[in-house]
């Protein structure tokens, strides 16, 4: 007798899922309840990059001259409460320091004000802060993430560079429904982990500035839980108050 086939809807989710909580006064669903997390597929770290024109080369550097000019410097994101303006705050947050935040509609619109001069600086995506690094039109002050990333190793971390307990970086990860069996979940993680670890598979992911990922269901879970407390936290402090 062959057994039944389980049908289920999986859900990919980008790191939004756990800002979401803390800028919508309600949801039609509960991002811990309803959901059994699967995996965490890719990690998409961030680099802080300045103006050429501002005076400093360093994250300490950087922490004395807004020190000394508390609310002169300003940072330009992609939007309020998206993933570069909370990079900048919480940055802001561990460094005791104000900056402006100058939104601007999408990523593209606010690279183009830095490399103008716009603005002083921002947290970009490393594909995309990568070529005007090189052409020498910005500078790298370090990744965001807990570990130098494998498509810009050279550049330090942002904690190893002088601010210490930073640490952000955007993700992609796959959830099923709450009450999906655990076997289930078991061998979707282990179906996904293959796919994103495979060499082939990473090589395509590190040239868009892409960390493969394939965590185990708890570790998942636990970054989701921890994410969602420290949004929370940091946008009560900046002042971000939900829709």
């Amino acid at each position: 007798m062959k057994s039944a086939a389980l049908v289920a809807t999986l859900l990919v989710v980008a790191a939004s899922f756990t800002i979401n909580p803390s800028l919508r006064k309600s949801l039609p669903f509960d991002p811990v309840r309803d959901f059994a997390p699967v995996s965490q597929l890719v990690a998409l770290p961030h680099i802080l990059v300045v103006h050429p024109s501002l005076p400093v080369k360093s994250v300490k550097e950087l922490v004395a001259l807004a020190k000394a000019k508390p609310g002169e410097l300003n940072f330009g994101s992609s939007g309020i409460a998206t993933s570069t303006h909370l990079a900048a705050e919480l940055f802001m947050h561990h460094a005791g320091i104000r900056m402006v935040n100058v939104p601007y509609k999408g990523g593209a619109p606010g690279m183009t004000a830095l490399l103008s001069g716009e603005v002083h600086l921002y947290f970009a995506t490393i594909s995309t802060a990568l070529p005007h690094i090189k052409a020498g039109k910005l500078r790298p002050l370090g990744v965001t993430s807990a570990k130098r990333s494998t498509a810009a190793p050279e550049y330090p971390t942002i904690a190893q560079a002088g601010l210490s307990g930073y640490q952000h970086q955007s993700w992609v990860g796959m959830l099923a429904p709450a009450k999906t069996p655990r076997s289930v979940v078991t061998r979707l993680n282990a179906e996904v982990v293959k796919i994103v670890q495979a060499a082939d598979m990473k090589a395509l992911l590190l040239r868009e500035g892409l960390e493969a990922a394939g965590d185990a269901p708890e570790e998942f879970d636990k970054d989701i839980k921890d994410e969602i407390a420290k949004w929370q936290k940091l946008t009560k402090a900046a002042g971000i108050k939900p829709e």
